[in-house]
């Protein structure tokens, strides 16, 4: 299979855009990105620590940039954190430039993914469930502006969720394509 633009994996922490996208990358034989640890590394911070010196319309903003720069890279499957996706520009940009797939959890489901992690600063809050939802609440209108969408569930491995991406993908003829040679 031969991908053609990059496939930027959209959603909520924890709905596992790191594990699948992996996966994807690895079943797609191209490279895995990560926004934010492209961030990381640049920063020489962690998110939080970003978060914390600098605030999020900051992190936002960098988000943003790094973004823009993988996408003018060669194809790849590429996470980005899960707030990156509400900014409108970035979801033109990837819009015109690549391909965003949201990866679509429900509450139990990422709660049980993230409530174990320290190092969401979205969550550090009296309630952090409560705060997960809200989160979902307010980003679920921006995530369903995504060009496909596969469901994450709780019974599904790893691989049944880069199975079910690809197939997705497949249906896209300017996204992934059989070996045409």
């Amino acid at each position: 299979m031969n991908l053609r633009k990059t496939v930027v994996l959209v959603g909520m922490m924890g709905a596992g855009k790191t594990a699948v996208g992996k996966e994807l990358a690895r079943l797609l034989d191209v490279p895995f990105l990560d926004s934010d640890e492209e961030i990381v590394t640049a920063s020489t911070m962690s998110i939080a620590e970003i978060f914390e010196r600098f605030g999020e319309s900051f992190f936002r903003a960098r988000e943003a940039e790094v973004i823009a720069r993988l996408l003018r890279g060669q194809p790849c499957v590429l996470s980005v954190g899960g707030g990156a996706f509400l900014n409108p520009d970035t979801r033109a940009r990837i819009s015109e430039e690549g391909v965003s797939l949201w990866l679509m959890a429900d509450l139990d489901l990422l709660w049980a993914r993230v409530r174990q992690k320290t190092t969401r600063p979205l969550l550090r809050t009296a309630n952090p469930r409560q705060t997960l939802a809200d989160l979902l609440e307010a980003r679920s209108p921006a995530y369903a502006q995504a060009d496909l969408t596969v469901e994450t569930r709780p019974d599904y491995a790893i691989s049944d969720t880069a199975k079910a991406a690809i197939a997705a993908l497949s249906a896209r003829r300017d996204i992934l394509a059989g070996d045409e040679t």
